[in-house]
């Protein structure tokens, strides 16, 4: 848990960055969040594959 609040906080830390720099995000909010998910999903998933493969050896 706290690893999610640290990363939050430094989000909300470059956000404020962003804005005091009067800078828009290098990428769409939605792109970004699409972005992290694929790399959520293939982090999940090849460790799945990995667990599923040293099970069946």
């Amino acid at each position: 848990m706290k690893l999610y609040l640290v990363s939050a906080v430094a989000g909300l830390l470059v956000g404020g960055l962003y804005a005091l720099m009067q800078v828009r995000s290098p990428a769409p909010p939605l792109v970004a969040l699409v972005g992290l998910c694929g790399i959520y999903l293939g982090e999940f998933g090849t460790a799945a594959l990995i667990q599923w493969t040293q099970d069946r050896a």
